[in-house]
């Protein structure tokens, strides 16, 4: 896949909150297929785990969204400070659009 392509399915662990039928009928939906970790092996996901922790403690922790207009304006102004703004160490301090200029 290239960088910045839609991917063919979402990759996740296995809760009950990606095991329901909103899941699966969004999946058929946006047709991209599910994708679970293995059982016992929480490491697959941690990237994952990693950037959800990040957007729980720094977007939504922070709002109280009373619409989901005044949500999508929150997370959009966060999720462009993500990717716009902070450096990442595993990108050897830069932020993500800067290191996906270098690679391209």
């Amino acid at each position: 896949m290239e960088l910045g392509a839609r991917p063919n399915k979402v990759v996740c662990g296995n809760g009950t909150e990606f095991n329901g039928k909103a899941m699966f009928f969004w999946s058929k939906e946006s047709k991209l297929r599910p994708g679970f970790i293995q059982l016992g092996k929480p490491t697959q996901n941690a990237f994952f785990e990693s950037l959800n922790g990040k957007f729980r403690n720094e977007c939504l922790n922070r709002h109280w969204f009373r619409t989901l207009d005044k949500a999508l304006y929150e997370i959009d102004i966060w999720r462009h400070q993500y990717n716009h703004i902070r450096p990442h160490s595993s990108l050897g301090d830069i932020p993500p659009v800067v290191f996906a200029k270098k690679a391209a």
